[in-house]
């Protein structure tokens, strides 16, 4: 009789528990937020894991796991832990769970470009079960939202010999609004609601991410209702939808924060030449890319900064097309018909756009007598056996920015390293002066000029070619309650969010 009573329980909660149905490109690599570096990793460590501090709607920096924090000078900074936080197993958060992952995110045992933010930090210190000391060898405007990253829990990985190995990167514990319940490599990934997360529990009960990898799929998936929020391209919106899809989903957009480059691989020296990717530059129309991919729904891109924040460049246009001054370029270089310039571009489908950007590229290219190989790879693929081993001519790829950026991370000749983010191994030694000059300034006017500088040494030294910023398109099942667009996006409140 009682386990008729159980399972009568079990069958009635499973009919009415509520699920969010989303998708992701690819397997993670590793649920670890210090390992989190591609796309879908970082996306489902979010729901797992919280930093001391975080943004809110309207993009300032307020607690996470913090209580309260204060600087005491510029250099020194203090943070108040909140005293009901919870692990997943049941464990209770503390200061030593702080100074435990900047040990780890320092130590040489790991490869993370993350460690990068952490660069100016002197020490860390418990001062009590729930104060922590951080104090910093100089002033960094990025000393708060460097605690953005993930906290790990000391008490489960303290002996783990191997963190870059270990099982906790699939089966990861954290004090996040949900808790990793199954994950099925190729399958799916659910996540469920935590019960004793410290703000309160999520009303949706569990998150299913579906991986799959095709994009089509992906967007017949949306169509049928089967999944609840998804991304959807420019030609979707203005040609593959109908009436009823509108009836039954609610359409954000809004400029991203983010743009699609093609990087060259300055490692290798047809790239080392300057007159070489100036004439790749000019033979790329920019205005017809976005226009033929995204109709409305983009821009183009003049440079590494977001527009409207302070880093911006206004006076630094986007080359326009110049075919002529291209194929005198590529002469003086030393390239003509009966020895042309070749090289391979690699992309991945994770998006469905840049399978057709690049192709688009070649076609542009070919004007200028460019021979162009394409590669189109699944994304993890592309990730490990392309990318991060730097084993390109060039990528199309897309980085999502700070409206603070950072730019040491993708720009300075230290980062050209394993696990770092200056993945086309650009070098420029004024450059690098001027970031490390920058890292220390607390005058955001000054600190405007400065990067508004290096914006145009990074654009005239073409180590990418910039090429456009997406509007972020994002259709959201009309049964989701309480979703409010914000400044930063319309997931700042999902432990709100009924269905």
């Amino acid at each position: 009789m009682i386990k008729e009573i159980t399972l009568i329980l079990f069958f009635s909660f499973s009919l009415f528990a509520s699920t969010l149905h989303l998708a992701t490109s690819s397997n993670p690599s590793r649920l670890n937020p210090l390992l989190a570096t591609d796309s879908s990793s970082s996306e489902i460590a979010g729901f797992l894991f919280n930093g001391l501090v975080k943004y809110d709607k309207d993009l300032n920096i307020v607690g996470d796991l913090a209580d309260k924090f204060y600087f005491e000078n510029n250099t020194t900074l203090i943070f108040k832990l909140k005293k009901n936080v919870l692990w997943h197993d049941g464990a209770k958060f503390d200061a030593n769970d702080v100074v435990f992952t900047y040990k780890t995110i320092i130590s040489p045992n790991i490869a993370t470009p993350y460690s990068s933010s952490f660069r100016f930090v002197k020490s860390v210190e418990a001062l009590d079960d729930f104060t922590i000391k951080v104090v910093y060898k100089k002033p960094y405007f990025k000393a708060l939202e460097t605690w953005m990253m993930g906290i790990l829990p000391y008490h489960i990985l303290k002996d783990e010999k191997n963190l870059m190995t270990s099982k906790f990167n699939t089966h990861p514990i954290g004090t996040g609004a949900y808790k990793l319940e199954k994950l099925e490599f190729s399958k799916d990934i659910i996540l469920s609601a935590n019960g004793d997360y410290f703000e309160k529990k999520p009303k949706i009960d569990k998150i299913s991410f579906h991986i799959i990898a095709d994009s089509m799929t992906r967007f017949l998936m949306l169509k049928s209702g089967s999944l609840d929020v998804g991304s959807i391209e420019p030609m979707q919106l203005e040609r593959q939808l109908d009436k009823e899809f509108f009836k039954k989903f609610n359409i954000y957009e809004e400029i991203s924060h983010s743009y699609t480059y093609l990087g060259f691989n300055l490692r290798k020296k047809k790239f080392q030449d300057a007159r070489v990717r100036e004439a790749l530059s000019l033979a790329i129309d920019r205005d017809e890319l976005v226009k033929i991919l995204f109709f409305k729904h983009a821009k183009v891109c003049t440079g590494p900064f977001l527009p409207k924040t302070k880093a911006f460049n206004d006076d630094i246009k986007a080359p326009q097309q110049n075919i002529q001054k291209a194929k005198q370029l590529l002469k003086d270089a030393g390239y003509d018909k009966n020895h042309p310039f070749s090289f391979e571009i690699v992309t991945s489908n994770s998006s469905a756009i840049r399978p057709y950007a690049v192709e688009i590229l070649q076609y542009q290219l070919k004007k200028i007598g460019v021979k162009v190989k394409i590669r189109v790879m699944e994304w993890q693929a592309f990730l490990n056996m392309v990318v991060f081993p730097h084993k390109f001519d060039a990528v199309l790829l897309g980085w999502g920015l700070s409206s603070t950026p950072d730019p040491y991370l993708f720009w300075h000749s230290d980062n050209d390293k394993k696990g770092g983010f200056n993945l086309v191994g650009y070098k420029n030694k004024k450059l690098d002066k001027m970031i490390e000059k920058s890292q220390s300034m607390v005058d955001r006017e000054e600190l405007s000029r400065l990067w508004k500088k290096m914006f145009k040494i990074i654009v005239d030294d073409n180590p990418y070619l910039f090429l456009y910023i997406p509007n972020s398109i994002t259709v959201v099942n009309k049964d989701i309650k309480n979703v409010k667009p914000s400044l930063n996006g319309i997931w700042h409140n999902y432990i709100e969010w009924e269905k």
